[in-house]
């Protein structure tokens, strides 16, 4: 019962970050890492459909070349993407975009909320020590395996759908500016995904119906 318990407060604190006014001083952003991105060089071009019907035509094989890891986040308000393509993904790396936030953050905005999962990465000792010297940044943890929280997620699909489809990208080098270049069109135009607290409130329903039936 008191897991349950936990999971609900849980949830309502997530609904709050995300549905309530903020004020000037207040950011909340959503983190993640999108992990093992692949170039996959393929030994030939990939062929654009044709109009006669003739689908788009994709090598089978490709060179692997190794693999990046996109570190990102996600503005709940504005829809405004931070992202930082690192070969690894450790606190080190998660920290790095911390700091990237922190630089790119007005000062008056004396209010962060920062919403990742809870690996260690985003908890460790290091990650705690970086937080204890920047006070502005608050973190909430998302409930185990509710990844549908976390809104970068779904940019992450969006990314996954326009650029990544396919990956066929002459190297590191090259993913990781295409990658950089779709982030800048996003913020271009970039939207938030909305959020409502009758969402959060299915879950809790569902989960006070478990309670009840569980009593």
């Amino acid at each position: 019962m008191k897991r349950d318990e936990a999971f609900a407060a849980c949830v309502r604190n997530i609904c709050d970050l995300y549905t309530r006014p903020l004020t000037a001083h207040e950011r909340v952003l959503s983190l993640d890492e999108k992990t093992s991105i692949q170039p996959r060089p393929r030994t030939h071009a990939t062929r654009a459909a044709r109009p006669d019907g003739v689908p788009v035509r994709v090598e089978h094989e490709y060179t692997r070349v190794g693999a990046l890891n996109l570190l990102a986040s996600f503005d709940t308000r504005t829809g405004e993407v931070i992202g930082i393509s690192r070969r690894r993904k450790r606190m080190v790396e998660f920290i790095e975009l911390l700091e990237e936030i922190d630089r790119r953050t007005p000062d008056s905005v004396t209010a962060i909320h920062i919403v990742c999962d809870n690996v260690i990465t985003h908890r460790g000792k290091l990650v705690r020590a970086w937080l204890a010297a920047h006070p502005r940044f608050h973190v909430h943890h998302t409930p185990v395996h509710c990844s549908w929280m976390n809104p970068i997620e779904q940019w992450f699909s969006i990314l996954q759908r326009k650029r990544l489809r396919v990956a066929a990208f002459e190297s590191l080098a090259d993913l990781e500016s295409k990658i950089a270049a779709f982030i800048t069109e996003w913020n271009e135009v970039a939207h938030p995904f909305k959020w409502t607290p009758q969402s959060f409130d299915k879950v809790l329903a569902n989960l006070h119906g478990e309670m009840s039936h569980a009593a």
